[in-house]
């Protein structure tokens, strides 16, 4: 009955002992320089010194507060050497573990369990560390700790029978301690554990909850962000981010003034102020982010501004500085760690959106380009030959002539038109109708055309697609055979919103060569008007011409388009 007594009076202590336990574990909880350390996934070197020498101080007061026992003591040394391996790792679990182990023995030098104890504790974090990489991928956590802390304290005792001498004594002090120890530090590891994976769950929480608000936020200043960086995009953007994370104040700025500004002190920071703060000035210089957190380093005027602290971090552009971003605290609660990472992925990502809305603004303005060129682009010999057809019928054909005059004037007044991004099939078919009669009118017989059109008038698609493909066929088609050639525009619908285009005629052919030479984007000169016409298709409805056609049989082109543009 004593014997029994003494063990219940053994665990009871240790499991008192449960309490200093727990006063670590919160601790590792709730401490942010402690707790930064254990929710950060990669290892380093000072992360790896502070967590040893942070568990093998639990250790080393597990010993401390250890219960006297025939000349031994029954402690809670393996709680933090333990757990220690499982959160750190192998480096953490061995070096916490030899540091533990070592205090133990050099306090009680020739006792009789002190070298058991050493190898012990030595053995238990380094199977601690071993098991790491299982403990991460465990479904429960905290069972898997204490089922191996049990085993790990089993492995104790049989390290102490092996060891400690004389054996009888050693006997008789594992039948007192085992099943406490064993007992007690398995549900202190367990606890340990349990309160720190809760620290974990609620830091990966966290940062589902900021992800989420993140593109959330990215989402909704997409639109905005396609305009560039302006005062209007700006305030919209600061709104945004307003709206979704608890910030007191967010300002936008380009080089020279403050674009936005949203929240406390709306009332005098003004928008459309130029910079008056030296810190922006120096971000906007140095490229770098900076942190306030005073109020008078925020160097606003206004006395009684709430404004406290803030982060403001370079929006960039092609490596070129074009503003900044700042986000805003007030009263006693300051700018954190998570408030910088949040201002730096904003404005990492914000910068991203408004370069590449530039480089789409300078896509367009160069395929806007492309076609005023085209648009404009009146071959000299086309005119000159026009008009020398003109000057001959004037004499022999004077209402002919008259005729072809209007068809010039129409064609030059519809090629100068700029502005319209998509027109009817109707005024496409009536430029192509103006082009081709003059062309009639020079090559007379050699030059039939065959129109086979089963689409509505009002069909919408880009302008000038079929000038440049029958002008091409013209000129390296039809016109350098002497024979008569012919071309064939057909126009049918072929499902309720797809419309395919078919240009064929009878001319020389094409080689593939010269086929893969006018889809290739490259611009070498030579048939520049399939080209552009191609690469506006690709832009447009994801795919371009089909060209085929073999030499002395003909070329084919065809294209598909739909109602609704990409």
């Amino acid at each position: 009955m004593v014997f029994n007594n003494q063990i219940v009076e053994l665990l009871g202590n240790l499991v008192r002992q449960g309490g200093l336990i727990l006063f670590f574990a919160f601790l590792l909880t709730r401490v942010p320089f402690l707790k930064r350390q254990l929710i950060r996934y990669d290892f380093s070197l000072k992360k790896g010194i502070i967590l040893i020498l942070y568990f093998s101080g639990i250790g080393i007061m597990g010993t401390y507060t250890g219960i006297p026992v025939m000349g031994a003591l029954a402690n809670a040394r393996v709680v933090g050497v333990f757990v220690g391996g499982l959160l750190g790792g192998p480096v953490v679990g061995i070096a916490s573990g030899f540091l533990a182990g070592i205090h133990r023995f050099a306090i009680d030098v020739g006792g009789f369990t002190a070298i058991a104890c050493m190898v012990s504790t030595l053995m238990e974090g380094t199977l601690a560390g071993l098991l790491s990489a299982r403990f991460r991928n465990a479904r429960n956590k905290w069972l898997f700790a204490g089922i191996w802390g049990a085993m790990a304290e089993m492995a104790q005792m049989v390290i102490i029978l092996i060891i400690a001498r004389p054996f009888h004594e050693a006997v008789r002090l594992v039948q007192i301690i085992s099943l406490p120890m064993i007992l007690g530090n398995a549900i202190g590891i367990a606890m340990f554990i349990a309160i720190s994976e809760d620290v974990l769950k609620e830091a990966e929480r966290v940062a589902i909850r900021q992800s989420h608000r993140v593109l959330a936020i990215v989402r909704e200043t997409l639109n905005h962000l396609r305009s560039g960086l302006t005062a209007d995009t700006a305030d919209a953007v600061a709104g945004i981010i307003l709206k979704h994370i608890s910030l007191s104040a967010v300002s936008l700025s380009d080089r020279e003034k403050c674009l936005a500004f949203r929240g406390l002190g709306e009332d005098h920071h003004k928008s459309g102020e130029p910079l008056k703060t030296k810190i922006t000035r120096s971000v906007l210089a140095e490229g770098v982010t900076r942190i306030v957190t005073k109020h008078e380093d925020i160097g606003c005027s206004e006395g009684s501004c709430p404004l406290s602290s803030a982060v403001i971090v370079p929006l960039k552009v092609n490596g070129e500085i074009i503003g900044t971003l700042k986000l805003y605290r007030s009263g006693e609660r300051k700018i954190g760690p998570v408030d910088v990472e949040l201002a730096q992925g904003l404005a990492t990502l914000f910068s991203t959106q408004i370069e590449v809305s530039e480089l789409q603004r300078q896509k367009e303005l160069l395929a806007t380009a492309k076609l005023q060129a085209l648009q404009a682009q009146i071959r000299p010999h086309f005119l000159f030959n026009t008009l020398n057809t003109i000057i001959f019928l004037i004499r022999v054909q004077p209402d002919r002539a008259r005729e072809l005059m209007i068809s010039l004037g129409e064609l030059l007044r519809r090629s100068f038109r700029t502005g319209n991004d998509f027109i009817t099939l109707e005024e496409e078919l009536a430029y192509l109708r103006s082009y081709l009669e003059i062309e009639q009118a020079r090559f007379g017989d050699k030059l039939s055309i065959i129109y086979d059109i089963h689409t509505p008038m009002e069909t919408s698609l880009p302008p000038l697609i079929l000038q440049p493909i029958i002008e091409n066929s013209i000129i390296h088609g039809i016109g350098g055979n002497m024979d008569k050639g012919q071309i064939k525009i057909e126009i049918r619908k072929i499902r309720r919103d797809r419309i395919r285009f078919t240009l064929s005629d009878t001319g020389k052919g094409i080689d593939k060569a010269t086929i893969k030479e006018i889809l290739n984007n490259g611009d070498t000169g030579e048939s520049i008007g399939l080209k552009n016409v191609n690469e506006r298709l690709v832009r447009l409805y994801g795919e371009g011409l089909d060209i085929t056609g073999e030499p002395g049989r003909g070329t084919v082109v065809t294209f598909t388009i739909t109602g609704a543009p990409r």
